[in-house]
């Protein structure tokens, strides 16, 4: 399933990787010296693209109980009290993670930036895990009382080598305030830094989202290189002004509908060309599932409009593939099996349990309705294997053991007086 129109579904294809790119697509290529991955059965599909996560929030595993403890509450008072170390912990199984459900590239959002130590620490776990990703650098917590750390910022940007796996943006806020302009003016230097280093931006308009929307149009922020995360509730001319700008929207339907921002319906955002899935924060939607995601976004399309036919099952898949890259602004390189991209691939098995009993035909249903990560068994980004025969790298006891008395410590020492 390349995902490309030009090249469709090929049965009994074959994929040509070399030197991290794709180089041919189709059938019986002709490759006598190449290592080969014996995939018949299965299913190749361009990884999936996370379009905006939260991955420090991963060792907060379980702690967000509804009425007992809800997620902005609960995520700021540990957020608070991560060490490096427990950044890095976080980060790093938290894209691991990712990269065992056929997530091959994450924007992360990274808004709990408490010292320089922790920016490096989130960069090196994401290069350590070995998945492709914009890092969004934002400030220490969820509120725009403090600044982001703009040099650090530059002087990260200016490290990333052009093939690179991560690569650096701007996790920007707006003030909740909107007459306070000493905040704004603090805003806008940030805009303006990112802006100036030609870095991609992503925003949250979210909550009081209307008028956080209507700031952003009314001040000239929306360009093509801004991404809005949410805005399940932005109105038809909003949505409008996203489009004439050439931005893109990131929408995460199990997160949105977890935290009551209403209904992810994407019948609601049809005008917006460049839309993509996100996961916002592996503990937040339970865990990094985008299939989970996809059944979610499909069960409340039909069931809104009172239609099983509303869904188009391929269309969804293109949102989680090509969608998310062109969110991302990384669709010349990414997002569909096509020559001269990157190869960032996933391998779905069809012999589990929950597969069995597939007859043939297009399969894009089966994988929205019936997938789930554990059937994802090879996984490779940029042409390296991640994941092969549902083994991934770099998941140990370690690590496991590590997250857990992480998580522990942190819990400890944000129950203190």
């Amino acid at each position: 399933m390349t995902m490309d129109p030009a090249l469709g579904d090929i049965d009994q294809g074959d994929v040509l990787v070399r030197d991290g790119r794709i180089v041919a697509v189709g059938r019986n290529l002709q490759a006598p010296d190449a290592r080969r991955i014996d995939a018949r059965g299965q299913i190749v599909l361009p990884g999936f693209v996370d379009a905006h996560n939260h991955l420090y929030v991963t060792t907060m595993r379980g702690q967000f109980r509804n009425q007992q403890g809800q997620f902005f509450a609960v995520s700021s008072r540990l957020a608070a009290q991560m060490t490096a170390d427990d950044t890095y912990t976080a980060m790093h199984l938290g894209a691991l993670e990712l990269l065992a459900g056929g997530i091959t590239t994450t924007g992360d959002f990274f808004d709990n930036v408490l010292s320089a130590a922790h920016g490096e620490a989130g960069l090196r776990a994401l290069q350590d895990a070995g998945i492709r990703a914009t890092l969004f650098y934002g400030g220490p917590d969820k509120t725009t009382r403090h600044p982001i750390d703009l040099i650090q910022l530059q002087a990260l940007a200016q490290r990333q080598s052009a093939d690179g796996l991560v690569h650096m943006g701007l996790a920007w806020r707006l003030p909740r305030n909107r007459d306070d302009a000493d905040n704004w003016a603090m805003r806008q230097r940030e805009y303006d830094t990112a802006r100036r280093l030609k870095l991609p931006i992503q925003v949250h308009v979210s909550g009081e989202a209307k008028p956080m929307f209507d700031a952003l149009i009314q001040r000239g922020y929306l360009y093509r290189d801004l991404t809005l995360v949410h805005a399940t509730d932005a109105t038809p001319e909003q949505l409008q002004a996203l489009e004439r700008a050439g931005g893109s929207l990131a929408l995460t339907p199990v997160s949105e509908q977890r935290v009551g921002y209403g209904l992810t319906r994407l019948d609601h955002f049809s005008d917006v060309t460049r839309l993509g899935l996100g996961i916002d924060g592996n503990a937040l939607a339970g865990s990094a599932d985008m299939f989970a995601s996809l059944r979610l976004a499909a069960l409340t399309w039909s069931g809104g409009l009172l239609s099983e036919a509303a869904p188009d099952p391929r269309a969804l898949l293109r949102l989680a593939t090509h969608g998310g890259a062109e969110t991302l602004g990384l669709s010349d390189e990414i997002g569909s099996i096509t020559p001269g991209k990157r190869a960032d691939l996933q391998v779905i098995a069809l012999d589990d349990v929950n597969l069995a009993g597939f007859a043939g035909g297009d399969p894009a249903a089966l994988l929205v309705y019936s997938a789930r990560p554990e059937n994802v068994r090879t996984v490779m980004v940029g042409g390296n294997l991640v994941k092969q025969n549902g083994t991934l790298r770099g998941i140990d006891t370690g690590l496991l053991q590590r997250a857990a008395q992480s998580a522990t410590q942190v819990q400890e020492r944000a129950q203190k007086p």
